[in-house]
């Protein structure tokens, strides 16, 4: 056996040999190990020489393995006397304790893998910061995204039987939706009932897109649903803003609350009654878990980072996604885009929680003849935001298009009225919703609960 290895890095001898050794004795082992380790899990060249051809011969040869068949492979691959010779896979053969124990060992060897894989990430890490080259905060991206992919590579699942699967999922989650504590299973209440039906609220993993043109009211919209997710469903929500202060939209949801017009929050001229409106709207505030993250530059794993940082967040808003920063460098932004809707997917997948997205229509809308209302293919920069997304809802109001029409069509319009366009839905059904837009109170009702503050 070769001793010219790195001991620095922690590794299992026994383990790594008992887990060949019990393949030599059962090939059988092979269906148990594989869903453990790799070749590259072996810190030895020679076992890690060794399990590859084991599984090549799994594969090829109906999962006929012995010390002789092995030793001839490697021999063929030019990689005997790399492996020890016949003489070591023997020892291999003669060393196992027990077979039934060949998990249990893998287990090992995976564990150790991960070890050495963190100190070497760690290494890089190292590296990085200390070449002086580069931007701190894309080197902080790619060490958490670094972390972060070997958590991703430990928690694997296998194929499960689809008897299993309904027997521990399904029926677990249909007794957990009819039981006493259904609504923290359900998805969570968006305000506005028909929304809610169509989608059966926003549910956990889904990644949620919300589209419009510019001025059609999307950070209103976006803000309107932090507000009843966090105020009225009691969830807990961050929204983060790539384009607006924390002040600013605080602004907005304590006028959407109190029923104040928006712009008198910037002019200071609030009557006595006003003031107790917006002060109470405040202290409505006081026990409400939503939070504000008005960071310009962010990217997903920065984003993945502070929600992991909060703990026990229910839901993720983000406005908006032209401005996420890709935390890896792309030939272009097409790419990138593609890149950052992917690894928002993957957040919503990874956490566990739905992750709301607005999303800046392309000029396609405005071209459109007589219809401007947006379409899945309107959406900027990449294909693969509609393909990544779960839900895909549009926000179009007639009244944006005004200047073409003529004043007969004018007194038809009703400034307010604004079409919430589901049009992709993995969840049930598509259509339109219809809504009223508050301008002055920056807030959106459904048609059929529309509250008067005169």
């Amino acid at each position: 056996m070769p001793d010219n290895v790195n001991v620095s890095l922690p590794y299992n001898l026994e383990a790594e040999q008992s887990v060949l050794g019990s393949i030599l004795v059962d090939p059988v082992c092979m269906n148990e190990v594989v869903d453990h380790v790799k070749p590259d899990s072996f810190y030895l060249p020679q076992h890690r020489e060794i399990f590859s051809i084991m599984m090549t011969m799994f594969t090829t040869q109906n999962g006929a393995i012995d010390p002789v068949l092995v030793a001839d492979a490697l021999a063929k691959a030019g990689t005997y006397d790399l492996a020890g010779g016949r003489d070591y896979l023997l020892q291999l053969y003669n060393s196992v304790p027990s077979t039934a124990n060949v998990v249990k060992y893998a287990k090992i060897v995976k564990e150790q893998y991960y070890l050495r894989t963190l100190i070497q990430v760690a290494q890089e890490i190292v590296d990085d910061a200390s070449s002086g080259s580069g931007d701190p905060s894309v080197i902080l991206d790619s060490a958490e995204q670094k972390i972060y992919d070997i958590r991703q590579g430990k928690e694997t699942n296998g194929p499960s039987k689809i008897s299993e699967v309904i027997l521990n999922g399904v029926y677990g989650k249909l007794k957990e939706l009819t039981g006493e504590n259904a609504a923290d299973y359900k998805g969570i209440s968006t305000g506005f009932g028909l929304l809610d039906k169509y989608t059966t609220g926003l549910n956990k993993s889904d990644f949620i897109l919300i589209g419009a043109r510019p001025a059609m009211g999307k950070t209103s919209f976006a803000l309107n649903l932090a507000q009843n997710v966090s105020m009225l469903a009691r969830k807990k929500c961050v929204f983060f803003s790539l384009e607006m202060t924390k002040e600013q939209l605080a602004e907005r949801l304590l006028a959407s609350q109190a029923g104040v017009p928006s712009q008198k929050f910037r002019t200071g001229e609030l009557s006595d009654d006003e003031w107790i409106r917006v002060g109470n709207a405040a202290s409505d505030f006081s026990d409400v878990e939503l939070y504000l993250d008005d960071t310009s530059s962010i990217t997903v794993p920065e984003i993945k980072s502070r929600v992991r940082r909060l703990k026990n967040v229910d839901i993720v808003i983000i406005d908006y996604l032209g401005l996420v920063q890709s935390s890896v460098r792309k030939e272009n932004r097409v790419q990138e885009v593609s890149e950052i809707t992917r690894n928002l997917k993957m957040m919503a997948k990874d956490l566990n929680i739905p992750v709301v997205c607005c999303a800046q229509l392309s000029r396609g809308t405005e071209g459109r003849g007589k219809s401007h209302k947006p379409q899945l293919s309107d959406l900027r920069e990449s294909g693969s935001i509609e393909q990544d997304a779960d839900i895909v809802m549009f926000l179009y109001r007639e009244d944006y298009y005004k200047n073409e029409l003529s004043e007969d069509q004018l007194e038809e319009i009703d400034e307010n009225l604004t079409e919430l366009i589901v049009a992709k839905n993995r969840h049930g059904q598509t259509g339109t919703i219809e809504l009223s837009f508050d301008k002055e109170f920056t807030r959106f009702r459904s048609i059929d609960n529309v509250r008067n503050y005169d």
